[in-house]
């Protein structure tokens, strides 16, 4: 099946699904949530524009619990219109990961150590996820990871698994 066939799939049968890509600044994040999110046809939601819109710049763990709720709040909102919504942000904690309930996690595990030291302290990698990127290759994980959706999502429920 061609790249076309299978976003159309992706599109056509997955519904109120929200996907999180996850990890350390610089990581990668954005760059492959725009371009999944494009082929998905999936409503991106990223941390930066949202801070921006706030006008919210604290990084404290509460202004980042803030940030993390507000996430989940717009992300649960969009999820109304029955479509496909792809979040990126740090999601540095556990519970925060928890709280903002994906229905699949990308982990982008390509940094070891990112660019702010706060943000190295308080992270802890996760130990549950759908998929983990560990290479700054946006256009091959972003097929990788259609593929995974569709067996996962699609071709698995038809069967019953």
């Amino acid at each position: 099946m061609v790249l076309a066939e299978k976003t159309k799939l992706i599109t056509k049968n997955l519904k109120n699904f929200k996907i999180l890509v996850m990890g350390l600044p610089g990581s990668g994040k954005t760059t492959l949530a725009k371009k999944l999110s494009l082929l998905i046809n999936a409503k991106r939601l990223n941390a930066d524009e949202v801070r921006k819109k706030f006008n919210d710049w604290d990084f404290s763990l509460e202004g980042r619990i803030r940030q993390s709720n507000r996430m989940k709040n717009l992300s649960n909102e969009m999820l109304k219109e029955n479509k496909i919504i792809l979040a990126d942000f740090i999601c540095p904690l556990p519970k925060i990961r928890k709280d903002f309930n994906a229905s699949y996690i990308i982990w982008m595990d390509t940094i070891k150590v990112g660019r702010f030291e706060d943000t190295n302290k308080m992270f802890v990698p996760p130990k549950k996820y759908d998929f983990k990127v560990d290479a700054k290759q946006a256009d091959f994980f972003v097929e990788q990871i259609i593929d995974d959706l569709i067996f996962k999502f699609i071709e698995n429920k038809d069967k019953g698994l």
